[in-house]
């Protein structure tokens, strides 16, 4: 359960940067109260996961992972941002360290 709690508050780090960016330098209203229920949430489920048994080190490795892998992605999708072979190749890495975090971890 602790996996599903890490997982789901790399998630909402993604949805804090996404709308971070949509705010405007909180300009804007509707993204800037969704960015702070998504970091409210992300670190919510990020202290449920790392009180849930998993390793901080780990946990904060992690999230912070899912965070810059989904914000590059979702830049990629929302923003234009170029998606380039070598960004691409760097992405695919950083998801397979994340796999290979939670695979090494044990039975948490």
């Amino acid at each position: 359960m602790a996996w599903l709690f890490l997982i789901i508050g790399g998630l909402f780090e993604v949805g804090f940067t996404v709308s971070l960016k949509y705010s405007e330098n909180f300009s804007k209203l509707w993204p800037s109260i969704s960015f702070f229920i998504c970091i409210t949430l992300s670190f919510f489920f990020l202290n449920k996961a790392i009180n849930g048994g998993l390793p901080i080190g780990t946990s904060y490795a992690v999230w912070t992972g899912i965070g810059a892998a989904g914000t590059a992605i979702a830049g990629m999708i929302f923003f234009k941002e170029p998606a380039v072979f070598w960004r691409i190749f760097f992405l695919l890495t950083l998801i397979g360290s994340i796999a290979g975090l939670k695979f090494v971890s044990g039975g948490e």
